[in-house]
């Protein structure tokens, strides 16, 4: 009869169908890793020599939308526009074929956004290439919102907070709220008094280190999960 083992504690887990399984390792570290990419607060895709899309985290297939220069077409990375291509493809080709990295821009106008290309290919076997969007936004909007309630800000200066660190500037700030300029200047003033920044600057350094916090993007509206890529 075959030898049966008893089920230690530390053994790794899934779940599928409420059914608890042992994971290999090899298979709970690319589990981990996938979990990792998905906290980043910025966009990442892994891709291989052909444009193969590999993986591709929360944040990114969140942001890879109608106004985004770049798109999804199955498993695959594609541009919008028609121009933009050959350099995206070359840049992938020599960064797998020749371990280069670069920065690349593309789209145009307001949805023009910057792409780091990282070869990923030391010590493997089959080499891939790491794709990095340039982040929208100075921090997100959960980070902004525990940088409020770690100092005390009222529900008003937290809405100046994060229009602030969208980019917007006071006046706009002011009219968005429907509130006179002087109104939101003492709102700002009143944030840096409990945040210690010395200026809108400071403060702005302060939210640009703050560490991501993105667990609300797993939830769609109506509060669904946000499926996973099948690739």
């Amino acid at each position: 009869m075959p030898q049966t083992r008893e089920f230690q504690a530390s053994d790794p887990l899934d779940s599928v169908n409420g059914q608890l399984e042992r994971r290999r390792p090899e298979s709970l570290s690319r589990h981990w890793m996938s979990l990792v990419l998905d906290e980043l607060d910025f966009g990442v895709l892994l891709l291989n020599h052909a444009g193969r899309v590999l993986h591709c985290n929360l944040l990114a297939r969140r942001e890879l939308g109608a106004d985004h220069p770049l798109e999804l077409c199955g498993n695959q990375l594609r541009c919008r526009r028609p121009e933009d291509g050959p350099p995206l493809a070359e840049a992938i080709r020599s960064a797998e074929a020749q371990d280069r990295r670069c920065l690349l821009r593309v789209g145009e106008g307001e949805n023009a956004i910057n792409v780091v290309v990282v070869p990923l290919n030391r010590d493997v076997s089959q080499a891939a290439v790491l794709l990095i969007l340039e982040r929208r936004e100075l921090c997100g909007e959960l980070a902004a919102q525990w940088f409020a309630l770690q100092h005390g800000l009222t529900p008003s200066e937290t809405a100046v907070l994060k229009a602030l660190s969208a980019g917007v500037r006071p006046h706009f700030v002011a009219e968005q709220q429907g509130v006179a300029i002087s109104t939101v200047r003492t709102q700002i003033q009143s944030i840096r008094a409990k945040s210690g920044a010395d200026s809108i600057a400071e403060l702005l350094h302060q939210l640009a280190k703050l560490p991501p916090l993105v667990s609300s993007l797993r939830m769609e509206a109506g509060g669904h999960k946000v499926a996973q890529p099948p690739f």
